[in-house]
């Protein structure tokens, strides 16, 4: 299994990791086969998985992955001291649906829950699992800071966010992840601006949903070009995904999930496949990038979008303060 630098944290990490959302959400396997898939990773050379508290059934789950997570982990007989585990807070479970909150009290005891659950003193990678429109992203990056200064957690990513949010966050704290979906349909992060922010500044991209996904499995499954590719070479379109992405940049690593053995096996496969040019070539043909002046449109439309909402969450927040302090 290659490895590769994650990010500014000095450590080298497989660049194929697991992603633990499918063994903790709504269909998963037992818990027994979910440790087996985890320990099947591990033994594959998956150095890294990630998961997060909100990876659970409900609100009266809140932290299952995470718990299964270190179960896992406890019981490898492997070398436990080269594994790391990233985990993220900010949504919520009501009711079994989601509800993002990233209110720096919230996240301050979501990472002392989560903390627990993994059974740790720090956590090596914490991050903001989604920008919160109610609240300034300087506020909810404030309190991961604060809990990097008191040594609770290593080091502070992002998931789910864009250029424009990773210039804002820089600002406020040190950024060592973007974990972003990206695969062969969904390419914005090749086109605005994160993969070139993350390059320019050291900073890990974190490819999740490498295979499309739960709901776009079957599109990488059928798509004809992932097909053809993969059978001139004895491999499977998933496997063919996964290695176009990693020959994107040295900054991307990507952290498919899986709930079966077989697919963890697979996927950790992936990282020793080198594609010839042709095959990159043929691939980039069938996957383009959007045309440059539709690229800057969106871009323009969504920094008009952050600018209203950053207004409209700072006129909340100060509202919400002056309520707190009456």
């Amino acid at each position: 299994m290659k490895n590769r630098p994650f990010g500014s944290t000095g450590v080298n990490l497989s660049i194929v990791g697991l992603g633990a959302l499918p063994l903790a959400v709504d269909g998963r396997p037992s818990e027994s086969d979910a440790v087996r898939v985890i320990h099947a990773a591990l033994g594959a050379g998956m150095t890294w998985i990630d998961v997060a508290d909100a990876y659970c059934a409900g609100e009266h789950d809140i932290g299952y992955g995470e718990r299964l997570v270190a179960r896992a982990v406890r019981e490898w007989s492997g070398a436990r001291d080269d594994v790391r585990i990233s985990t993220k807070g900010g949504w919520m479970r009501p009711g079994g649906g989601w509800k993002i909150n990233g209110r720096p009290e919230h996240l301050r005891a979501a990472c002392e829950a989560s903390l627990a659950a993994l059974g740790v003193s720090s956590i090596f990678l914490y991050q903001l699992h989604r920008t919160d429109p109610s609240v300034p992203l300087a506020e909810s990056l404030g309190a991961l800071v604060d809990l990097k200064r008191q040594g609770k957690i290593a080091h502070i990513g992002l998931s789910n966010v864009d250029a424009a949010d990773l210039r804002r966050a820089r600002s406020v704290a040190e950024i060592a992840s973007v974990q972003n979906l990206f695969n062969c349909f969904d390419r914005e992060c090749l086109s605005d601006g994160i993969l070139e922010a993350c390059e320019r500044y050291g900073i890990a991209l974190v490819a999740h949903s490498p295979v499309g996904g739960h709901k776009g499995f079957g599109r990488v499954a059928d798509d004809a070009t992932l097909r053809a590719v993969a059978a001139r070479h004895g491999l499977t379109p998933q496997q063919v995904a996964i290695a176009w992405l990693l020959g994107k940049s040295p900054a991307i690593l990507t952290m498919p999930g899986a709930r079966r053995v077989a697919s963890v096996l697979s996927s950790a496969a992936a990282a020793d496949v080198v594609l010839a040019a042709e095959d990159r070539a043929e691939l980039d043909a069938a996957f383009p990038l959007p045309p440059t002046r539709s690229v800057k449109i969106a871009a323009m439309r969504r920094e008009v979008r952050h600018l209203a909402r950053r207004v409209r969450a700072r006129i909340r927040y100060v509202a919400r303060s002056r309520v707190r302090s009456q």
